[in-house]
């Protein structure tokens, strides 16, 4: 038994946990010491240069990674079993890369501190983040994050298949996770203008990088996706009568 793929799938893991933490803190200006907006700096067309290539380097690796051809051109040099977790760590350095370099823009778009909106949208804000974490549990959590693979090397077991089944938010839309990455980018009581940048170009992510997934999760499983796809919408619940749905683990667990 070699313990080296499960100790490196759980340091991948703990970067992730702790990085995921600093973001909850880091997008809405909570506790941590640097924010979108802390410390308070002057701005200009520099600091938005500088925030549009970090979350664009963001938005390449997280996407491109993802992809299949990537990943079968990556296992000729990573072991598959740490593929995962290999990616899980380069999007944790990332995004730690955003809260290093990120140039706050401090001009106020609104404003509701000291008012009855403040709380509503803390609470929405802090909704979307617990729709990310829920979200990865209705799938399968440590395999999204490399640590069910990385064990299964360990213990020699073969590596297990990926069912597309149905299960509570994906029964509504078919990201959910990404849906609640989109909430926490939008909802905070004081929109400045290197917040809406950082919202605005998440967004833009959100939807190109579902789209690419979408196209893989139709060559991988044809049919079976595109009636999922008929019948759930991507991100926002509208269609609230469907009676069958898929969690898309296949797409967030295996595609991302």
């Amino acid at each position: 038994m070699n313990p080296f793929y499960a100790l490196y799938s759980v340091f991948s893991y703990s970067l992730f946990l702790l990085s995921f933490l600093y973001a909850v803190g880091f997008v809405d200006n909570l506790v941590v010491p640097k924010t979108l907006d802390l410390p308070v700096a002057s701005g200009g067309f520099t600091a938005f240069c500088i925030d549009t290539l970090v979350l664009a380097a963001f938005g390449a690796q997280h996407s491109l990674m993802a992809r299949p051809s990537f990943k079968r051109w990556w296992v000729r040099f990573v072991p598959a079993a740490i593929e995962r977790s290999t990616y899980v760590l380069f999007s944790s350095v990332f995004l730690c890369l955003i809260f290093v370099l990120w140039q706050p823009m401090p001009a106020k778009i609104w404003d509701v501190s000291g008012t009855w909106g403040a709380p509503l949208l803390l609470t929405i804000y802090m909704m979307g983040w617990l729709i990310v974490l829920l979200s990865s549990f209705m799938i399968s959590h440590f395999e999204l994050f490399g640590l069910t693979q990385a064990w299964r090397r360990t213990r020699d077991l073969a590596p297990s298949d990926s069912a597309f089944k149905e299960v509570l938010f994906y029964r509504f839309v078919r990201h959910p996770i990404m849906l609640g990455f989109f909430v926490a980018a939008w909802a905070t009581p004081t929109m400045t203008l290197g917040h809406l940048v950082f919202a605005m170009l998440l967004s833009a992510y959100i939807f190109i990088g579902v789209r690419l997934e979408e196209h893989d999760l139709v060559q991988k499983l044809g049919d079976t996706y595109l009636s999922y796809r008929a019948r759930v919408p991507m991100l926002i619940p509208m269609r609230m009568g469907a009676r069958r749905f898929s969690n898309t683990a296949a797409s967030e667990k295996v595609n991302r």
